[in-house]
């Protein structure tokens, strides 16, 4: 299962129900150098080379029900319709 972000695909991918939190990976985590926060309040890793390999998207089901799409700006800003990740989302 992937999900597609902008131009980046992320093939690892752990939904944490309780805690509405979806893990996406497009690398070895362990290869974060980098971190930062979308101006969404969504963790961003980054690796040596400055290429976004990791997302940490906060309370996705919630967003999804109340604002109908999750918005990330890294740094263009991306709209992630239900479509993208309901996937990933049931598969916990």
């Amino acid at each position: 299962m992937n999900v597609t972000i902008g131009n980046l695909t992320f093939d690892t991918l752990h939904y944490d129900a309780g805690g509405d939190v979806l893990y996406l990976h497009g690398a070895d985590p362990e290869e974060a150098v980098e971190f930062d926060a979308s101006r969404e309040g969504h963790a961003l890793r980054f690796n040596a080379a400055g290429e976004l390999i990791g997302v940490t998207i906060v309370r996705p089901r919630w967003l999804l029900e109340h604002e109908g799409e999750i918005q990330i700006t890294i740094p263009e800003q991306i709209h992630l319709t239900p479509a993208a990740v309901e996937a990933a989302l049931l598969a916990a």
